[in-house]
């Protein structure tokens, strides 16, 4: 079912052309003395100019400099949703510039933003996540999401969140959960994306086998995206319609067949069969990923022997553009002609 998109209008009664002064003439110290006014419609129109301003990454460092990150946490919690909303907006402003990233990790601006998970105003969640999901890109934030105990509401959230905010959510578990999966995979995780991985959205179905794949690179993801029967499902996505499903399905498989309760799930999914299109097709995203895959399918016998009469495939990639398939289909040969 088609969801609406998230409006960022404001309300008809905000009219931010009204600023007392025009964009580029507000001096940031001015503009602060006017977030902390008691009259609301000044904390309207300052947060729009600020909004206007911090698109330029040397205001984003004069903002941090002057102290306005403490005044923005403060606002997250006022009771208009106009001055959440743009504080939100502000906020996620500063994440797009990596001065800005790095002010608000030092400044525990996560924590507090962790307040607006259940904001009743679509804009400000959609904000609030934009902002940690570009904070998630440095390990310093990953790392911060992850000591804000952020995991496993965002993990219940992808079962009640608008499908773009799901995207949003998606993007920043598959950061953090590169470093550490132990309270992803207690909140239910593993259950949760397997449940993603049939969603009507490409961009879902996509992040969510990508974050399948940061959990599978630990050893206690591989046992439980096993435990879940998760594999089955990837394996009917590789056979998806869009490339970027493929891949990450792929990626994820990759992983996961390290164990040999991995392999022995993908061999009963009968995985081999949508693996080979993957490698045979020059343009695939998904060709590194199925080459590494059927690798290890090919340390079983039975991979090995239904491999034996493939082998030209992967010769084929022998002479691919790229060194790294070149590598992987030179080591899948040398598996799948060993001889006991």
């Amino acid at each position: 079912m088609a969801q609406p998109r998230i409006s960022a209008y404001l309300p008809p009664d905000i009219d931010p052309s009204r600023a007392a002064l025009a964009f580029g003439r507000r001096a940031l110290p001015k503009l602060r003395e006017e977030l902390q006014s008691p009259e609301l419609l000044t904390q309207q129109r300052a947060l729009m100019a600020l909004c206007d301003l911090l698109h330029d990454p040397e205001k984003v460092y004069e903002a941090i400099a002057l102290g306005f990150l403490d005044s923005l946490k403060t606002l997250l919690v006022h009771q208009d949703q106009t001055v959440r909303q743009k504080t939100t907006e502000v906020l996620s402003v500063m994440a797009s510039h990596s001065i800005g990233r790095e002010g608000l990790i030092r400044s525990g601006v996560i924590s507090a933003l962790a307040g607006l998970l259940d904001d009743p105003v679509d804009i400000c969640r959609k904000n609030t996540h934009q902002t940690f999901d570009m904070l998630a890109k440095l390990p310093a934030g990953a790392g911060g999401v992850l000591r804000a105990g952020l995991v496993p509401p965002l993990v219940l959230k992808l079962q009640t969140e608008l499908d773009e905010i799901q995207e949003l959510i998606l993007d920043t578990l598959s950061n953090c959960l590169r470093v550490e999966v132990s309270e992803a995979l207690q909140a239910g995780a593993v259950t949760v994306l397997k449940e993603k991985l049939s969603h009507p959205s490409t961009a879902i179905r996509s992040k969510a086998a990508w974050v399948l794949l940061e959990i599978s690179s630990h050893a206690e993801g591989k046992i439980a995206v096993c435990k879940e029967e998760v594999i089955p499902a990837l394996v009917g996505l590789l056979e998806d319609t869009q490339p970027e499903v493929q891949a990450s399905s792929a990626g994820a498989l990759m992983f996961a067949l390290v164990t040999p309760q991995g392999r022995s799930s993908a061999m009963g999914a009968e995985a081999i069969p949508p693996l080979l299109p993957l490698v045979a097709e020059e343009t695939s995203k998904a060709r590194l990923n199925a080459i590494k895959a059927l690798t290890l399918l090919a340390e079983l016998p039975e991979g090995r022997e239904t491999l034996l009469g493939h082998r030209d495939t992967f010769l084929r990639c022998l002479d691919d553009p790229s060194q790294a398939v070149q590598r992987a289909a030179d080591i899948a040969i040398a598996v799948i002609d060993w001889k006991p």
